[in-house]
């Protein structure tokens, strides 16, 4: 069968904004409260409409054609010979890799002044080219690591960036770490990916000697954030690298509010109840990611 070529997108800003203010009118009055202007929202959001009427039409004639947005991901079925097309910022990379098994992604960029680009490298211009390149096996790909928790009840979820154990709420999160009570503001623990986000904020914070994984090195980083010494919580284990086939236990004592998700997307988690144990390690999946 021909490839199926799956568009990945995220709604704008300006989508999200008139869905709850209703009207343009209203939008444009909420905006300028707040310091901004219709026009420069519009603007980013023909800017991404733009973008995508190309993509789609780079899609050659005889393939098969998916679209799916941000809120669809955990409900899309991928099938083993698509090709994933992310449009948009880094983020929607990671949100998306979680339901992957080894599939080609391509990530495109349609606002390189304002998004990085370290996932999404490319120009829309580019996506014809990119995915012939994919279908004649010419395309060359970055192997980036991911990480997986796994509960005692075979519960598992993966990320691309960083997995959170901790408490849903701002309160204390009390577990057993390697066989050491704690209560702290909750655990990262990072794949090289996301050694460059919320986890190089920690390391450059508290001046960490540990050295970071790159994003295909099959190490992962974890951070205990605010460790709070006590009579019956200790300090002594508050980061560390996982190599290979290593993996961190973490026993929850949370009675209630205890969750691990991932790559920040905290509606889609596991329940962390007290007495629950999870192991974190490296995932067997990597995102592969089009160069």
């Amino acid at each position: 069968m021909v490839p199926r070529a799956v568009v990945v997108v995220r709604p704008t800003e300006y989508e999200e904004l008139l869905a709850r203010h209703g009207t343009r009118e209203q939008l444009r009055f909420f905006l300028h409260e707040r310091g901004r202007t219709l026009e420069e929202v519009l603007m980013h959001h023909e800017r991404q409409t733009t973008a995508m009427r190309d993509v789609l039409g780079a899609i050659p004639a005889d393939w098969r054609r998916a679209t799916v947005s941000r809120a669809e991901l955990d409900r899309f079925l991928f099938a083993a010979d698509d090709v994933v097309v992310v449009l948009g910022q880094d983020g929607l990379v990671a949100n998306t890799a979680k339901y992957l098994a080894g599939q080609p992604v391509i990530g495109l960029n349609p606002e390189p002044d304002r998004w990085p680009g370290v996932l999404v490298p490319h120009p829309p211009a580019a996506a014809a080219d990119l995915m012939r390149d994919v279908a004649a096996e010419r395309a060359t790909a970055q192997h980036r690591s991911m990480v997986e928790a796994r509960l005692d009840d075979g519960q598992r979820l993966l990320a691309l960036n960083e997995v959170f154990i901790g408490h849903a709420s701002h309160q204390s999160a009390r577990y057993v770490i390697e066989g050491e009570r704690q209560s702290s503001s909750g655990i990262i623990v990072a794949t090289g990916t996301g050694a460059t986000g919320w986890a190089a904020s920690i390391h450059r914070e508290r001046h960490s000697a540990l050295v970071m994984p790159g994003p295909e090195d099959p190490a992962l980083v974890f951070f205990v954030r605010e460790a709070w010494p006590s009579a019956a919580s200790g300090t002594t284990i508050t980061e560390g690298l996982l190599s290979g086939e290593q993996e961190l236990h973490v026993q929850s004592e949370m009675g209630d509010g205890g969750v691990v998700f991932g790559d920040g997307i905290e509606t889609d988690r596991l329940a962390l109840d007290w007495g629950r144990r999870t192991e974190i390690r490296l995932a067997s999946e990597a995102l592969r990611l089009v160069r």
